[in-house]
């Protein structure tokens, strides 16, 4: 056993597994979460060393949800189908009302 194997690193990359891959229900969360609001935009995560890639999904207020997909080409296929615009995270950032969204959600769990 090598000095690093305790970092579960991959035998055939070297590259440290992520934590898991998307699932239908990752996807099902994500189409349902926006048939039930309005004004939802979609932002792409890239994948990281700890995830997989994943799509936020904003509302017009700021209330979100993140999930994993498989890769920024099945984000794209969740925003066409949900007919929402779709922007590349890295890029962009996230949007304000993301933010302010979640700094009133602390003061909301305060009281």
């Amino acid at each position: 056993m090598g000095l690093f194997s305790w970092f579960g690193r991959s035998k055939s990359s070297g590259a440290a597994p992520l934590d898991r891959a998307a699932t239908k229900s990752d996807v099902e969360h994500l189409m349902s979460w926006a048939k039930a609001r309005y004004g939802v935009e979609a932002y792409v995560e890239p994948q990281t060393m700890a995830t997989e890639t994943t799509l936020v999904l904003i509302a017009h207020d700021g209330e979100w949800t993140r999930r994993r997909v498989d890769g920024p080409a099945a984000a794209g296929w969740v925003a066409e189908k949900l007919e929402i615009p779709i922007y590349d995270a890295a890029i962009v950032g996230l949007p304000q009302r993301y933010r302010d969204y979640n700094a009133t959600a602390k003061d909301r769990r305060r009281l």
